[in-house]
């Protein structure tokens, strides 16, 4: 390929280019003979002739009508996955549910704490701001250095399904536990151990939905981890309202506030088991059988099952090669192809801390309280920060997968900029009514603008970027990131408060987003479309070659703007956009 890096062994090419090259070296014949191999093999003897014809679509897919072996079903089942893409069985949307309502879990996990610290540090009596930093941020310490690098054999051993079914018990424990805690010490423990369901949830759901889902609608259905994140980010608020006035001179309010977050992973812990397991975990196990039944339930047709399985085979047998004997932790950083998927995973990641979001998240009624309200208007007005947050990711649903990952980022990080900084110098405005609707209304504003930006696209990208031989691993680094990063500024921002004052302390934020913007527009390449394949070719790519590019691309927007026509070399190796 004409990107690639010079230098590169055969085995790193063969890894780059399983898309490209892999199923078109073979010729028609070749192709339905491995397949018919593969189906004879694995116990699927009855379906050769079926395996026979997913071989020609999973090698000439985007000519299926000049295809002489498939049938009119075939045809009608081609067409519908690019014309109908949302046209999908019902166990498919079982499983987005699933994973939907995990996501609740982790946001409510997230936020009720936002309201019940109010409460808890009074009654503790805590009054040291790095003290209070850590008690919050402890489930973020549990998920930097513990959960998600217990991701991978967890869900080796147990699979998508059992993983989930394990961490959402954990999770209700623990809420359990946060509730009836007598001291700082116990509440701090008590939530160490949530971070444990919260580092593997997060990165175990998307890979799941990620791994069942078809290309089309891939993203929009990954990223229901985030949108339902917000949707159980606001129901976190909605405790906190709820149970705000009840007994607080008891200090029960903030014990029902932790406690009401035990019931929805009951609910996950009693559906999980009624949906399929990941195929491509069954095919890891070499249980292709089990594979090909799921793959019936999830696209509903038996071509489109037997294509995508085979599919899959091709591509795990030469990455097993790959994988045989490597360090993964070496090779995510020392093949181009996985270093690229890492540099941009781990950008998105940083970016969605760093852009000052869970400030707002985990601190909003403090940044209230100081601003001059009571914690009960605080309360309330750090609800409609989380009501806006979710219902403005739901439109990223659609565009995610119309327009683009990158777009998305690259369109908000400049407001969410704009907005940090007027939130904190309305700090210095003396009037108490103007100041508070000022900030409120940055706030919110700065929501609105997050939502369907970062706040969806780091868990979509990084469950899709990462090669299968590679892909727990490297999700499990991309999260660790993320989860790494909140313990920081958890642990940081009350003593950013005292120190910066909020004027300072919100320009910071406001300016790594405005950093964050110019290094996604050199860096991060466009996945949209893509199977988890194909993306191998997008990678292969070295990120100063896309860097240049994009450069001549601004140029060229620049120029049209004044009338001059500028061409750009190279715009159809590209699809990333804008």
């Amino acid at each position: 390929m004409e990107n690639t890096d010079e230098g590169q062994s055969d085995n790193v090419i063969k890894i780059s280019k399983i898309e490209e090259n892999l199923l078109k070296q073979f010729t028609r014949e070749e192709a339905m003979n491995d397949a018919e191999n593969f189906a004879t093999e694995h116990g699927l003897v009855e379906h050769t002739s079926l395996f026979r014809r997913a071989a020609l679509a999973a090698r000439d897919g985007d000519k299926y009508e000049s295809i002489p072996e498939l049938t009119e079903e075939d045809r009608t089942a081609l067409f519908n996955e690019i014309h109908h893409r949302w046209k999908q069985p019902w166990a498919l949307y079982f499983i987005a549910a699933v994973n939907a309502m995990a996501a609740v879990v982790q946001g409510m996990d997230e936020t009720v704490v936002n309201g019940a610290q109010l409460y808890y540090f009074e009654e503790f009596g805590i009054t040291n701001s790095w003290l209070q930093g850590l008690i919050n941020a402890s489930p973020y310490l549990a998920c930097f250095t513990i959960s998600v690098w217990m991701t991978e054999p967890m869900n080796n051993f147990f699979g998508r399904r059992g993983t989930i079914f394990i961490m959402c018990i954990v999770a209700a424990v623990t809420s359990i536990w946060e509730a009836v805690s007598h001291s700082w010490v116990n509440l701090m423990i008590a939530r160490f151990f949530l971070g444990i369901s919260i580092g593997v949830k997060s990165t175990t759901v998307p890979i799941y939905t990620a791994e069942s889902s078809p290309p089309a609608i891939r993203g929009a259905l990954t990223m229901l981890w985030q949108t339902f994140t917000a949707f159980g980010i606001m129901l976190g608020y909605i405790m906190d309202v709820a149970f705000v006035n009840v007994r607080p001179d008891i200090y029960l309010n903030w014990r029902l506030m932790l406690g009401s977050t035990c019931v929805a992973p009951i609910v996950v812990c009693c559906m999980v088991w009624f949906g399929p397991e990941s195929p491509r975990w069954y095919m890891k196990k070499n249980r292709c059988s089990k594979a090909f039944q799921c793959l019936l339930r999830l696209r509903g047709v038996p071509l489109l099952a037997a294509r995508d399985l085979y599919y899959m085979h091709v591509n795990i047998r030469v990455e097993k090669n790959m994988k045989a004997g490597r360090n993964l932790m070496k090779e995510m950083f020392t093949i181009p192809r996985n270093r690229r998927a890492a540099q941009s995973s781990f950008l998105v990641m940083f970016m969605q801390q760093f852009c000052g979001v869970n400030i707002i998240m985990y601190y909003s009624s403090v940044i209230f309280v100081n601003a001059g309200v009571s914690a009960n208007t605080a309360i309330l007005a750090s609800l409609g920060a989380g009501i806006l947050n979710f219902l403005f990711a739901l439109p990223a649903i659609k565009i995610i997968d119309t327009w683009g990952r990158r777009p998305l980022l690259l369109w908000t990080f400049p407001i969410m900029s704009i907005c940090l900084f007027f939130i904190g110098f309305c700090f210095w405005i003396e009037s108490e009514s103007v100041r508070l609707g000022l900030i409120i209304f940055g706030i919110y504003l700065f929501m609105i603008a997050y939502s369907p930006g970062e706040g969806p696209v780091p868990f979509t990208y990084a469950a899709e970027a990462f090669p299968l031989y590679i892909r727990d691993f490297g999700m499990s680094a991309a999260v660790a990131i993320t989860w790494g990063f909140s313990f920081l500024l958890s642990v940081c921002w009350p003593s950013m408060l005292i120190t910066f004052k909020p004027q300072g302390a919100f320009s910071f934020y406001a300016a790594w987003c405005l950093i964050g913007w110019v290094a996604i527009f050199f860096i991060l390449p466009e996945t949209k479309g893509r199977t988890l394949e194909e993306l191998d070719q997008v990678f292969s790519i070295s990120t100063s070659t896309h860097a240049k590019y994009q450069l001549r691309m601004l140029r060229r927007r620049i120029g049209n703007l004044f009338g001059s026509k500028i061409e750009v070399q190279g715009e159809e190796t590209f699809s990333s956009a804008p």
